[in-house]
């Protein structure tokens, strides 16, 4: 073909399919053709009257291209509006809903009318971050239109979108200007936008032994996984039933995403081989097609119930923090004013990180702010209650407080309401329990915090903080198993420095000082500023008579913390045992010159 045959122009795209296709076919194939007929009438006559032209109506798809962008998205609206409107006369299950996306870009343009390039692909994936029955735009086209169509947007931040180099900056439409406003489903009718938390759906794992009775243990697995998710309250987990309707399907996770109404899919493989058995998993964020997380699990099948637990716990314990944390990412893309309750207690979530691991008074006053930001749109945010226990544990635990009674009530008070909402929220218990440790109270703390791992085994993070609170009650067995199985649990965890920091301690509580400066170590090499693995490095050199070093080590950390510093020096610490403590005070005062080091020797 000659360039003289192709064209490059500027054009508005407009992409739009079915939402929930598949199913409504399954349910009634020619009633889906009959209303499918009809809506391509309707998208037909409204392209055409805004100065559109249809390239192709293949499947349930649409595509269109328009001269200008203030035509596709008053196309957009109005074709919306009409099936909408059409739809009511049939029944709740049956209507036909489409998602669509708008952009405008740069395409090629063939001498019979066909358009290819990123222009179109982007419109592509626009429509697929639309919600069933509502619009999508691009940054382009939101700046071309703003203003011209009786229509707000919603700004959705910035999306790394499947095969697209760079990041496209989305635009929820919403008519009539209400930004927060989603449409409401009839009685009857599943509504499947999005929650307003992680969803996730499991699919069926996919026996690649080619042995038939191998597929027991592969539902297994995955039905455990489907259940032991469910544990976490702050997931919306797609039921087992929905979820094996996939089951020997070849499918698109953002087929899925539509059907199911999650942002979330959970898939994996399972291969057996004589005695040993390989299991893969893969966590794909299905609005952008992203990889968050992947891993394979080798193990040799003795028993092949415990396997089937044990790599059940890995891919539970291992995912849920990753999904957490694309959710602290996501909420960073979004400006403040179009941001739901929980999309600002993720944000300030992330600030809470931050500070705990730069012991940084200011970053844990304002994860506080951002919180309360999230209850005065919705007093029931769970998420912002356990955030804010949380900094307020901060400033108890780094002696940061402006008031340390305010810092108390605040904390236990943000947690108790997070436990009357949901008495199974483990997260709450986990809160309040090292709150109340902290403040004395160590065996009503202890026993909220095993309340914790009770309601939910697999998340490590409960089960690290476990391990410190039993390693600081003069466990120091249990503390290093706990531990060393949250690390085991969740290798590649965003909160690993923090799981090694408390390993540090659980072993330092074992009187075993080289692996408790080892596990230090590794925690400040992930994270440096984080002061208190470099207290645990401190006092482990001294127990292991390293003077010197433990010297060096505590000038680096009263440049970080000195607060932190002063209240140890002082003989505060998170330590039942007055003996333990009495070791912990002395070993700091000898590192600080203000003890003879011969005062270690009888307390190593």
């Amino acid at each position: 073909m000659s360039d003289s045959e192709l064209k490059q122009r500027l054009a508005a795209i407009l992409a739009a399919d079915v939402a929930g296709y598949s199913r409504l076919m399954a349910a009634d194939e020619r009633a889906t053709v009959a209303a499918l007929d009809a809506a391509r009438a309707v998208f037909r006559k409204q392209i055409e009257s805004s100065q559109g032209r249809v390239i192709d109506m293949a499947g349930d798809s649409v595509l269109a291209v328009f001269e200008t962008a203030t035509g596709a998205v008053s196309a957009a609206l109005s074709i919306q509006k009409e099936i909408n409107l059409s739809g009511e006369k049939s029944p709740a299950d049956r209507r036909m809903r489409f998602r669509i996306g708008v952009h405008l870009g740069d395409v090629i343009e063939k001498a019979d009318g066909t358009i290819y390039g990123d222009g179109v692909n982007i419109a592509a994936r626009l429509e697929g971050l639309a919600e069933p029955g509502g619009i999508t735009v691009s940054e382009s086209v939101y700046t071309a239109v703003r203003g011209k169509v009786s229509a707000g947007f919603q700004d959705r931040g910035d999306q790394q979108v499947k095969n697209i180099a760079h990041p496209v900056r989305a635009f929820a439409v919403r008519t009539e200007g209400n930004a927060a406003a989603k449409p409401s489903p009839s009685a009857g009718e599943i509504d499947l936008s999005l929650p307003d938390k992680p969803s996730i759906a499991v699919l069926p794992f996919t026996n690649m032994s080619g042995d038939p009775e191998q597929e027991y243990f592969t539902d297994g697995v995955t039905e455990d996984i489907i259940t032991e998710l469910a544990r976490f309250h702050s997931l919306f987990v797609i039921a087992r039933n929905s979820s094996f309707t996939y089951k020997g399907k070849a499918i698109d996770v953002r087929t899925v995403s539509k059907e199911l109404g999650v942002r979330y899919v959970l898939e994996g493989s399972i291969r057996r081989a004589a005695n040993r058995i390989r299991v893969t998993a893969q966590l794909i964020d299905a609005s952008t097609g992203n990889h968050i997380w992947a891993e394979k699990y080798d193990r040799v099948l003795e028993d092949i119930f415990a396997v089937q637990e044990e790599v059940t716990q890995a891919i539970v314990a291992a995912i849920a923090p990753h999904i957490e944390t694309s959710e602290a990412e996501r909420s960073h893309r979004y400006r403040p004013g179009d941001m739901s309750a929980y999309e600002i207690a993720m944000r300030a979530w992330s600030a809470a990180q931050v500070a705990f691991n730069a012991a940084d008074r200011t970053a844990r006053d304002e994860a506080i702010r951002i919180a309360r930001e999230a209850l005065a749109i919705d007093p029931r945010c769970s998420a912002a209650l356990r955030t804010i226990a949380y900094a307020q544990w901060q400033h108890l635990y780094f002696n940061t407080a402006a008031s340390v009674e305010e810092a108390c009530h605040d904390g236990i008070s943000a947690a108790t309401r997070a436990i009357a909402i949901d008495n199974r929220d483990h997260i709450a218990y986990a809160r309040k329990g090292i709150l109340l440790f902290q403040l004395g109270q160590h065996a009503e703390g202890l026993a909220d915090m095993r309340r914790a791992h009770e309601l939910n085994p697999n998340d490590a993070f409960a089960l690290a903080g476990l391990g410190f609170l039993e390693a600081m009650s003069g466990d120091a067995r249990k503390g290093i198993e706990c531990t060393t199985k949250a690390l085991r649990l969740s290798p590649r965890d965003p909160a690993r420095a923090l799981f090694l920091n408390l390993q540090g301690w659980a072993y330092y509580s074992a009187r075993d000082f080289a692996k408790a400066a080892e596990s230090a170590q590794r925690s400040i090499d992930e994270a440096p500023r984080m002061p208190s693995p470099n207290l645990c490095l401190v006092v482990s050199l001294v127990g292991l008579a390293e003077i010197d070093s433990a010297r060096a080590a505590l000038r680096l950390l009263r440049e970080l913390a000195p607060e932190f510093v002063e209240m140890r020096l002082g003989g505060k610490w998170m330590i039942t045992s007055p003996e333990a403590r009495h070791r912990s005070t002395t070993f700091l005062r000898i590192a600080a010159g203000l003890e003879d080091p011969g005062a270690a020797d009888a307390l190593r």
